[in-house]
């Protein structure tokens, strides 16, 4: 799977310049499915309005608006519940995920509970994921991002990358997102992490890694 992991969608020309690159076709003439799931286990933004708002393509983080050939919708607390045949070939046939943010435990607990994350690895699409659902793919959250408290407790998420993520690194309206927070944070951690803003993506294509960033970011090594 290719990867492109933003704090805040794809939200400059950068961003957006990278997602074409990993598309093997135009936006135009990709197919999307966004996965809403992070959003429920996080008090600040779902559910409700803001879970609509991201489905229907009308928050303020591009991800769903980007002219899609078309867009549908994935729920991980459903599929458990559904037979594999109706969702698993969905899966295999879209070009993108867009995987929105919210709680990242709560998101890394469905996509083990509804078969996802197994199929993660084994798919052509290209994944974005937005906060916690690029979050998700690291090895820990750090227990500064512990929200929703996962059945078997800790901080672990589904280990797809070597690297941690802290996203709206000196986000005016989160005054305790400061670099200084990120480097207390990441030293809680074992291995590398980054901190991003807004401005900021990390795109991983077979393994490489490359910062695409019209802001500021830094990359923390225990």
């Amino acid at each position: 799977m290719k990867l492109l992991l933003t704090s805040a969608g794809v939200n400059n020309k950068s961003i957006h310049e990278a997602l074409v690159s990993m598309l093997d076709k135009p936006i135009a003439d990709s197919t999307a499915l966004c996965i809403p799931t992070a959003m429920y286990g996080h008090p600040w933004v779902g559910p409700g309005v803001k879970t609509w708002e991201f489905i229907s393509g009308n928050s303020e983080n591009p991800m769903v608006d980007l002219g899609w050939k078309s867009v549908g919708v994935l729920e991980l607390t459903a599929l458990p519940s559904i037979d594999r045949e109706r969702w698993v070939p969905l899966i295999k046939e879209t070009d993108v995920l867009l995987v929105s943010g919210g709680d990242a435990l709560y998101l890394a607990h469905w996509m083990r509970q509804s078969g996802l994350a197994e199929l993660l690895p084994t798919l052509n699409a290209v994944y974005v994921g937005m906060s916690a659902g690029s979050m998700v793919m690291a090895p820990n959250i750090g227990e500064d991002f512990v929200g929703w408290t996962p059945p078997t407790g800790g901080d672990e998420a589904l280990g797809m990358v070597d690297f941690s993520i802290f996203p709206h690194l000196d986000h005016e309206m989160l005054p305790e997102n400061t670099m200084a927070d990120a480097e207390r944070w990441a030293a809680g951690l074992n291995g590398q992490a980054y901190g991003i803003d807004d401005e900021t993506a990390i795109k991983v294509v077979d393994g490489e890694v490359e910062v695409v960033s019209e802001g500021n970011w830094r990359l923390f090594s225990s």
